[in-house]
């Protein structure tokens, strides 16, 4: 009796998935794109026959399989504005367990305040002497904030003018002016024997690039825009004037960092091949030497830490994240 179609659909079906349980068949390979110039090269290609880049260990390759776990928009900026939210996250943590909850004493201002013995340990910047034998501090005061309003500011401003300097310089570039400028803040702060933490540097190095990028431009767009970082310098300096404890030294010193670098660095997207080399070299150099300073933080803050049940957390918490980021930095290359 002959079966009905519907029986034979589905016998086809189950044999076609029986056979696929001991066969398997080879994949059909499809050809790949150069991550560093774009050149569409064969599947089984190691190096793009145009730039001679290679396909999976280079910057432009590593950048490229970062790329796939980021936003597609501003990534940079948003990978910023995370880190100094989990480090604030942390501080605080740390902060009610070592003073317990408690009002503010100072006011508004010192809202969601973060203990100065605990911003220190997780690498604020010191005076120079002591940032000499310890420069991770420099980058790792970056991402730490010393109140609830501190790091809500600095994050407005982060996102308000971030993804504008990262369009037009490309991530990498704009994260190397981010950490390079901020380093420039702290040195100046920290000639000054300032105790501080805080992306102010960083942000009004940003304000300095663009700063530069707009000078001699007579564009409506570029007048609109320098119109607007005046404005935010004005606020800036006259905040920082009526508060005492702002730290302007590092706010002078990011800006003229990044007004400098502006005048360097051509405001536009890499052009060519070479181009894109040196830019992805640049953000390499940044995001490692950031990896590098919260290594050594975590390894000093280990090394240090006192014999107490509420320093214990913190510290098996440090050191997971840092053998976690270790791991997920080494696939991301390897890919």
């Amino acid at each position: 009796m002959p079966l009905s179609i519907r029986w034979r659909y589905k016998l086809d079906r189950l044999r076609g998935q029986l056979e696929g349980m001991f066969r398997s068949d080879p994949k059909q390979m499809r050809p790949r794109l150069c991550p560093a110039c774009g050149t569409l090269v064969g599947a089984t290609a190691t190096k793009c026959h145009q730039c001679g880049a290679s396909m999976t260990f280079s910057f432009a390759a590593a950048s490229k399989s970062l790329g796939r776990w980021m936003p597609q928009t501003s990534p940079a900026t948003y990978a910023l504005l995370t880190i100094c939210c989990v480090m604030y996250g942390l501080s605080i943590i740390i902060t009610m367990k070592l003073q317990g909850f408690s009002a503010p004493q100072g006011g508004l201002m010192s809202f969601g305040g973060i203990a100065t013995q605990v911003n220190y340990r997780l690498g604020a910047s010191v005076p120079l002497p002591y940032n000499i034998g310890q420069p991770w501090r420099l980058i790792t005061a970056i991402f730490l904030h010393g109140g609830l309003l501190h790091i809500g500011f600095n994050m407005f401003v982060l996102m308000d003018i971030g993804p504008t300097v990262e369009e037009m310089y490309g991530s990498a570039r704009y994260l190397f002016l981010y950490i390079t400028t901020g380093i420039a803040g702290y040195l100046v702060s920290s000639s000054m024997g300032h105790l501080s933490v805080g992306a102010s540097g960083s942000l009004l190095g940003l304000m300095g690039v663009l700063l530069a990028a707009t000078t001699g431009k007579r564009s409506l767009e570029a007048q609109a825009m320098r119109a607007r970082l005046i404005r935010w310098l004005v606020y800036i300096a006259v905040f920082g004037l009526m508060r005492s404890g702002t730290d302007n030294a590092a706010h002078l010193g990011g800006l003229a960092a990044g007004y400098l670098l502006g005048h360097v660095m051509a405001d536009r997207q890499p052009a060519d091949f070479d181009e894109r080399k040196r830019a992805n070299l640049l953000g390499w150099v940044a995001g490692t030497a950031v990896f590098v300073s919260f290594g050594l933080m975590v390894l000093n803050y280990l090394q240090n830490a006192p014999n107490s049940s509420w320093y214990r957390p913190a510290a098996y918490g440090l050191q997971f994240a840092t053998q976690f980021g270790s791991i997920l930095f080494h696939f991301l290359v390897a890919r």
